[in-house]
């Protein structure tokens, strides 16, 4: 009979812990997480060791194990991504059916996006992002609004950790990035010209939250051909109506 992964033990012993001590409303003692979860108390110790260097738990002046920040903070963004989702969907659907091409949902995540949520075109040849797949910052319209957003340092430093890899022919270098991203925050739209995909292009906009932080973006692909410039104050407005339920008012 196989043996079971030893990492795959050491994950389900930590989820178990976890569990358990969130089961409490206060710190937990050793002794009881390790009746709760049928670990043998040195074991439950290692773990909660190797958990509380990551974050995930702390231990406090009397020996006893709560959840960590690094919990709190995952927490916060699952809430996050959740209220945006929730938020932005009948708007997202309303803006695909006056446009009737695929509507995107996205947030950053380190140099990345990560997309989360899109509503389909109807049209037989369409542009789809897959929910959960990731794109660099520098090739999505998306991307330059943000890069914008933290400036020309940041947008230096980033091309400097990730080479700015070319995608497309259209790919830009990094001048024509800082000088694209600057131009995206004036006007208050990001385009993506064939820079991610050959044939693709995108209109982007940013969506705020009730702290005027950049909560994510929100995006039209469509084949470049069928992209038009009277969808731009279309995207704006869908993307203002996401920030106000998000709780954010413009000044």
């Amino acid at each position: 009979m196989p043996q079971s992964n030893p990492s795959i033990q050491v994950i389900d012993r930590a989820a178990r812990l976890l569990d358990a001590i969130a089961s409490y409303s206060e710190p937990a003692s050793l002794k009881h997480l390790s009746a709760d979860t049928g670990l043998h108390p040195s074991t439950a110790f290692r773990i909660l060791g190797a958990l509380a260097n990551v974050g995930l738990v702390e231990r406090d002046t009397q020996g006893r194990y709560r959840l960590g920040g690094a919990i709190v903070r995952l927490a916060q963004k699952v809430r996050h991504v959740a209220d945006i989702r929730e938020e932005a969907l009948p708007i997202m659907e309303t803006l695909r059916d006056q446009v009737g091409e695929t509507v995107n949902l996205s947030i950053r995540s380190g140099d990345e996006l990560i997309y989360i949520e899109r509503k389909a075109s109807p049209k037989m040849i369409r542009v789809e992002q897959v929910i959960g797949s990731r794109a660099p910052l520098h090739v999505t319209g998306v991307g330059k609004l943000m890069l914008g957003r933290l400036g020309e340092t940041f947008i230096r430093a980033y091309a400097e950790r990730t080479g700015l890899p070319a995608y497309t022919r259209h790919t830009l270098p990094l001048e024509r990035l800082l000088a694209e991203s600057r131009l995206a925050i004036e006007r208050g739209y990001a385009l993506d010209n064939e820079e991610a995909e050959e044939g693709v292009g995108c209109i982007s906009a940013l969506v705020h939250d009730a702290s005027g932080e950049v909560a994510g973006g929100l995006s039209i692909s469509a084949p470049i051909e069928r992209r038009k410039d009277e969808w731009i104050p279309l995207l704006q407005e869908a993307a203002k109506g996401i920030s106000k339920r998000l709780g954010f008012v413009e000044r």
